[in-house]
């Protein structure tokens, strides 16, 4: 195996631990989003869900659709609720949304998704 591949591996590896750890620690302290999974079923794309998500950048509601549709396939890939808040906690920025798109074998996007967040998040 090669240098690259065998890096490669280890960081989707890394990445799943990290999900799986801040999974734990966030089902573990209660909170509203784990109480209330019908708040997934309302797929708000406000600027009100923009600037909760602590964004700070530019409101573009498709740039910004498109961010939270990877929280929804991964939220429905895992059926776990808490997913998709960890997903687009601090603006779709947190090792969670990378490992989504990674999960979703999506990393060929990984450069443009990287200047969605950008645009939105800074």
């Amino acid at each position: 195996m090669s240098n690259r591949s065998s890096s490669s591996v280890r960081g989707t590896q890394v990445a799943w631990w990290c999900m799986a750890i801040a999974l734990i620690l966030h089902v573990s302290s209660g909170s509203p989003a784990n109480r209330s999974p019908e708040l997934l079923s309302r797929h708000h794309l406000a600027k009100r869900s923009f600037f909760d998500l602590q964004c700070r950048g530019v409101y573009d509601k498709s740039i910004f659709a498109r961010l939270d549709r990877i929280c929804v396939d991964c939220y429905n890939l895992f059926r776990e609720p808490s997913v998709h808040s960890l997903c687009r906690s601090q603006c779709f920025s947190t090792k969670i949304f990378k490992g989504c798109v990674e999960s979703l074998l999506e990393m060929e996007e990984w450069s443009k998704l990287k200047k969605m967040i950008d645009f939105v998040g800074k």
